[in-house]
């Protein structure tokens, strides 16, 4: 029986959690990663060697690896002291100089993914340095992954350069073949949408026969999504890349703890408000349930319970 074909794309924190779970199952698995990142070690890097952002796609690998665990915690190591190394990552030096010997990010990546073991194939949203710049709602354009959420503004959207940006041909190739097509959970424009409107990506997901899945965010994110519902995550999906490519929301329908809530309170976040109906009116399939890891007190999505729902949608 051949596997069916899971396709994840996003960054972030969220992506690794999804990620984690799925590479116990019986699939072929693909990630389609930003590198739009402009901060930390990843930001210094780029301006450096003007090569893409490598901290995404390090955490990725990280999570798709199966070799030793030793291996993964030296790839995942971030230098404190030290004038020049100073807040770098291993994985992200590593990456840079596989770029440097190979003399191309995606080929870097490919063979630090054949060193670690790494289960399944991890593609960069494109093989180039990109910028992310968002539009606010007044009218300001601010440029930078990191400032954007900085600038605490609405955001109307957001949008890359320099254009255009050339996905690799075996990420739409993954995309044309998935059975299942998912939008990881993670910082909204910053982490999920620089991949989304990438428009041979757009299109590859418009015309991909498998089903495509939008992991919702369990908490709003102070400077991106303040006050945002789950139908507002979706209609920014939709101002973006059209209201006929997402099919199916994920959203979490477990209590969140008071004193969990209160820790968020601090950093102005708030759990997602689900409002269904409103989902239901934009057309989509809404599936619900306990997907929250309960035994963290910063709040996770579950890597098993997230695997297994979406593995059920096969």
């Amino acid at each position: 029986m051949t596997r069916k074909k899971i396709v994840a794309i996003g960054g972030g924190t969220g992506m690794p959690v999804l990620l984690r779970g799925l590479k116990q199952l019986p699939v072929d698995l693909s990630a389609i990663v930003t590198v739009a990142d402009d901060g930390g070690s990843s930001g210094k890097l780029r301006t450096e060697l003007a090569m893409p952002a490598p901290g995404d796609i390090r955490n990725v690998i990280a999570a798709l690896a199966d070799a030793e665990p030793m291996l993964i915690d030296l790839f995942q190591h971030r230098f404190k002291d030290g004038n020049g190394l100073s807040g770098h990552s291993m994985g992200n030096l590593l990456l840079a100089a596989m770029t440097s010997i190979s003399g191309d990010f995606y080929n870097g990546i490919k063979e630090i993914s054949r060193v670690l073991k790494v289960k399944g194939n991890i593609y960069p949203i494109a093989n180039q340095n990109v910028v992310l710049h968002a539009e606010m709602t007044d009218g300001e354009i601010v440029t930078g992954e990191s400032n954007i959420p900085l600038a605490n503004k609405q955001i109307k959207r957001v949008f890359v350069s320099p254009l255009p940006v050339k996905p690799l041909p075996d990420a739409i190739e993954a995309i044309k073949q998935a059975d299942l097509i998912v939008i990881s959970p993670g910082s909204l424009y910053t982490s999920v949408m620089p991949n989304l409107i990438v428009p041979e990506i757009e299109n590859a997901l418009r015309d991909a026969p498998g089903k495509v899945v939008y992991v919702c965010n369990v908490m709003t994110q102070y400077g991106e999504t303040t006050g945002y519902t789950a139908g507002d995550h979706i209609q920014a999906i939709h101002d973006h890349i059209g209201a006929d490519i997402v099919s199916t929301i994920v959203v979490n329908n477990s209590q969140i703890e008071q004193d969990i809530r209160e820790n968020y309170a601090e950093e102005h976040a708030e759990p997602v408000v689900y409002d269904i109906s409103r989902l239901k009116s934009l057309g989509l399939e809404v599936v619900e349930a306990d997907i929250i890891d309960h035994d963290q007190r910063k709040l996770r999505h579950d890597t098993h319970k997230i695997a297994k729902l979406l593995y059920a949608m096969l």
